[in-house]
């Protein structure tokens, strides 16, 4: 049994994940956006402490994930796991901020759906109403966007 967790066709995970990072941080800096890279700012329930984000001003944090189906076209429950950890960061983060969470489209056959759409619909009550989901294409360097619908009570496409 392989327990080799490696994406194919990348150096390592943690290569791939900075090759995103870079994409995006591109992505917004053409938008005329000016971001840092791994802004910190105090975050935290009772009380507060240090985190990073991977992208930010003193109006917007942005965190960038570049995770994919599984090699069988499976949920990849640990990094499902990872997002909603960065769900919980955006939820503590003031709410004078803008908040991008920033994922690679993936498409799986055996759902017909986006790996962002599988999460908006199973996971959506941990997404804060205030964050924005950019589903990134790596190939056309274009986004989806997602935004909060009062009336839908769901994340759902901008138009």
């Amino acid at each position: 049994m392989s327990t080799n967790h490696q994406r194919e066709g990348v150096t390592s995970n943690a290569h791939a994940g900075k090759d995103f990072e870079d994409q995006i941080y591109d992505y917004f800096t053409s938008e005329g956006i000016s971001i840092e890279k791994d802004y910190s700012i105090p975050v935290g329930v009772s009380s507060k402490k240090a985190h990073r984000f991977d992208f930010g001003n003193d109006s917007l944090l942005i965190e960038c994930k570049s995770h994919k189906w599984t090699a069988s076209d499976g949920i990849p429950q640990g990094k499902i796991h990872v997002w909603n950890e960065a769900m919980f960061y955006f939820y503590m983060a003031p709410t004078s901020f803008k908040k991008y969470f920033v994922v690679l489209m993936d498409f799986s056959q055996k759902r017909w759906k986006t790996l962002v759409q599988y999460y908006i619909e199973r996971y959506q009550n941990f997404i804060p109403k205030d964050v924005v989901i950019y589903e990134y294409y790596e190939q056309s360097k274009y986004c989806e966007i997602y935004k909060f619908d009062e009336e839908l009570c769901q994340h759902i496409i901008e138009r």
